[in-house]
């Protein structure tokens, strides 16, 4: 289930081919094939992993609010089809202080 608030990334099996449309993506394991429809979803599906939640990466892409339905759209989607995934949580930095 897409969850707009955790944290997102474009999946490890994925690869964006710049088109002048977007960019197709294409993943390797499912040999599944979308295509970004605008460069703004794309520059979104690339900064995922920069930002703490779905939310501030549309935010950092200057997502207007009235396109922001649309782009929750299109990444549930792309996460329903395993292209951008969950993050895996991080180690909180007092655990690995204690670790160390």
């Amino acid at each position: 289930m897409f969850t707009p608030e955790r944290p997102y990334r474009c999946s490890p099996s994925v690869a964006l081919r710049p088109e002048p449309f977007g960019a197709l993506a294409y993943h390797f394991g499912t040999r599944r094939l979308c295509f970004l429809k605008t460069p703004q979803l794309v520059a979104v599906v690339r900064s995922l992993a920069d930002h703490p939640d779905v939310h501030t990466a549309l935010d950092a892409a200057a997502v207007p609010a009235t396109a922001r339905a649309a782009h929750l759209g299109a990444l549930a989607s792309l996460a329903a089809g395993g292209l951008i995934e969950p993050r895996p949580e991080e180690p909180a930095a007092d655990l690995l202080e204690e670790a160390a």
